[in-house]
């Protein structure tokens, strides 16, 4: 289930419990935009998708530099990183 950042307070509680991918992303990013379809068909893990535009706070915590970012997060610890637009094997690989 992918679901969009609203408040930058409930990001704490959305990640502290097992595994969530993260995806960070930008509205007028190209990758990030094909990225987009490609997640909302995941059905295997949790998706948080923040917008750095509207988050930069977070983006900045992570040390994104680039879009997009996937993050995997396991009881609320980074555990791996990506960059860059991921097809749907990259993505389960990713996750495993």
């Amino acid at each position: 289930m992918v679901k969009h950042l609203e408040s930058s307070k409930d990001f704490t509680d959305l990640v502290k419990e097992g595994k969530v991918l993260v995806d960070f992303y930008a509205d007028w990013c190209g990758p990030c935009q094909m990225l987009a379809p490609i997640l909302e068909e995941v059905d295997f893990i949790d998706i948080i998708k923040i917008n750095v535009d509207k988050h930069q706070e977070l983006a900045a915590k992570f040390g994104v530099m680039s879009i997009p970012t996937l993050v995997l997060m396991n009881n609320g610890e980074e555990v791996k990183r990506d960059l860059g637009f991921k097809n749907m094997d990259q993505i389960k690989k990713m996750v495993e």
